[in-house]
């Protein structure tokens, strides 16, 4: 099971919703919870989770409203709706939105972990690749740093942008390069973002031999010093 992966369930239903919450911890990933759209929009913000399951009829703010604001800069963090809305006008609405899928409540916590674990499996094909950096083993399907016996999570953001980088090791790749593979624009939002990951990355490369750099107003590369 991949770690560190990062979701957001909104939905104002506390009591299902914390049933949910201990069954999708129980597979390993993180989940955090937003009892309304007003604060689950300010976690997204806060937490850049890699999924977001999405009540639609929510106080404060609506999920359909919720995801047209998260989808005009990111168009690339997963969205579920879970709704008892299944008419096809507001099927169409969800869509339109670029959800990712659209779950008819009510629904066996098992459903949710069955479509979860689907979208993320294509992240963890690749079983035999990991990059040797300097004394530091990176492992894109288990989003793992491990340098001296001690082993760091990444987010699956964090995972794609050093895996980009590590592709190019000793040479440069452009911030707007990243910016569009990784959130699927280039805005300002995002390229903040973007810094603040970096920067986590960075927090993790524990081994001193390994290090980001940045170029400015260009991009970043990923250097090992030799020895």
């Amino acid at each position: 099971m991949m770690k560190a992966i990062k979701i957001l369930l909104a939905d104002d239903d506390l009591k299902n919703s914390m049933l949910l919450k201990r069954f999708i911890e129980a597979e390993g990933y993180e989940v955090i919870y937003a009892n309304n759209g007003k604060v689950g929009l300010e976690m997204y913000r806060e937490y850049h989770p890699d999924l977001i399951l999405l009540d639609i009829n929510m106080p404060e703010l609506d999920g359909f409203e919720m995801a047209r604001i998260i989808r005009q800069n990111d168009k690339r963090v997963i969205i579920f709706f879970l709704t008892d809305r299944t008419d096809k006008v507001d099927r169409l609405h969800g869509f339109s939105l670029k959800g990712n899928d659209y779950i008819p409540k009510p629904f066996y916590p098992e459903e949710v972990i069955a479509k979860i674990n689907e979208r993320f499996e294509s992240l963890t094909v690749n079983q035999d690749v990991e990059y040797q950096l300097g004394d530091t083993v990176f492992r894109p399907n288990l989003s793992s740093l491990t340098y001296k016996g001690e082993t760091h999570s990444l987010s699956v953001r964090q995972t794609e942008i050093l895996q980009m980088l590590a592709e190019n090791l000793g040479n440069p790749v452009e911030r707007d390069v990243i910016l569009d593979r990784i959130w699927g624009d280039a805005s300002y939002s995002n390229s903040l973002a973007l810094n603040v990951q970096i920067t986590y990355i960075r927090r993790q490369l524990t081994d001193p031999a390994v290090s980001i750099t940045s170029i400015k107003k260009k991009g970043y590369i990923l250097s090992v010093a030799s020895r």
